[in-house]
C-alpha cells in the first residue's frame, strides 16, 4: 500500500521487537553463555546488571567471532565480561522507529535492548524494523 507523503502509519519500536531475550550474567562463560541461548534468531546476548544501580551490557555473536573465534581464544575460559559492550544503548518501546534507525545510524548499532523504567523488554534490530515495520504496508 503506497501512503502519500506524511501519512504513513505510526510504527513504534514496541511493534517490531523481539520481546525474548537471552540475559547471562557477566560471569558467565563464552562456552556456557552459547549453551544457555534458548532462542534461534539470538544474535545478542544481554548482560544483566549487577543490581539495581548498574547498567546492562550487550554481547553480539559478531563479538564472539571477532574475539574469540578468529583469535583461537577458548570459549570456556572467556567471560562474558572481558567482550561485552557496556553502557549499552537502549531504546523505549513507545520511539518511532524512524527515529530508533536514525539512532542506529547515528552510534554505529545493529540492535539494542528496548527498555523501560530501566527493564529488559526486548530487543530490536535494523532487521525488525524493515521487515516487521517498514514493509508491513508495502
Amino acid at each position: 500500500m503506497n501512503h502519500p507523503e506524511g501519512t504513513r502509519s505510526l510504527v513504534r519500536v514496541r511493534d517490531v521487537m523481539k520481546e525474548h531475550v537471552d540475559l547471562v550474567d557477566r560471569t558467565t562463560t563464552v562456552a556456557e553463555a552459547l549453551r544457555q541461548m534458548r532462542h534461534v534468531e539470538t544474535k545478542a546476548l544481554i548482560v544483566d546488571k549487577r543490581d539495581a544501580d548498574d547498567e546492562y551490557g550487550i554481547v553480539l555473536i559478531a563479538d564472539i567471532a571477532r574475539q574469540v573465534l578468529a583469535l583461537d581464544r577458548a570459549p570456556e575460559r572467556v567471560n562474558v565480561y572481558e567482550i561485552m559492550s557496556k553502557p549499552v544503548i537502549s531504546v523505549h518501546p513507545d520511539m518511532d522507529i524512524r527515529y530508533c534507525a536514525r539512532l542506529f545510524d547515528k552510534f554505529g548499532l545493529s540492535r539494542a535492548p528496548v527498555t523501560k523504567r530501566g527493564v529488559i523488554m526486548g530487543i530490536v534490530s535494523y532487521t525488525d524494523m524493515v521487515l516487521k515495520g517498514l514493509a508491513r504496508d508495502l
